[in-house]
């Protein structure tokens, strides 16, 4: 349940989000007078176009979440004692500071408010202890970058 639940509120992000850079674009448009400020002029079926592009940003801002957003293993060896105050600072070193800590599961943000905004404060990192390393979720790019980042400096010994 609450991942539906969430995967709902990306999605409503999303949609606002894509409106808003619509309506920034449309503005710096209008403001260049490259564009009439009339809607009717603006696009080609007046506010029926808007109708579409509403239905449009729906519908990709309903499936976006399932692609941006992704869970994959990390192969961390080490116990949670011995990797944890390495662990903090390659993530210290990527601009992520830890959030929370509960037992052997971290949770980071992202230091920069600018980065934040722009992942609509979806910057969240959290790393799921399993057998064998960390289960990290969070959005696909950053969590890519930081598993192929965190294997590499783990698998060259660089935490200790």
């Amino acid at each position: 349940m609450n991942n539906v639940v969430k995967y709902i509120i990306r999605a409503v992000k999303y949609f606002f989000y894509f409106s808003f850079l619509l309506v920034v674009f449309m503005s710096i448009l209008v403001i260049a007078h490259v564009v009439d400020g009339n809607i009717e002029t603006m696009f080609r079926g007046g506010y029926n176009s808007l109708i579409q592009i509403a239905i449009m940003f729906a519908c990709v801002s309903a499936v976006y979440p399932v692609f941006g957003f992704v869970k994959k293993s990390a192969i961390i060896p080490g116990e949670y004692n011995e990797i944890r105050d390495s662990l903090i600072a390659a993530m210290e070193d990527r601009g992520y500071a830890l959030e929370s800590e509960d037992g052997e599961n971290l949770t980071f943000r992202n230091h920069s408010l600018i980065n934040r905004i722009s992942r609509m404060f979806e910057d969240r990192i959290t790393f799921t202890r399993e057998l064998g390393g960390y289960c990290i979720e969070g959005l696909r790019k950053d969590t890519i970058r930081i598993i192929y980042a965190l294997e590499n400096r783990f698998r060259n010994g660089e935490n200790e």
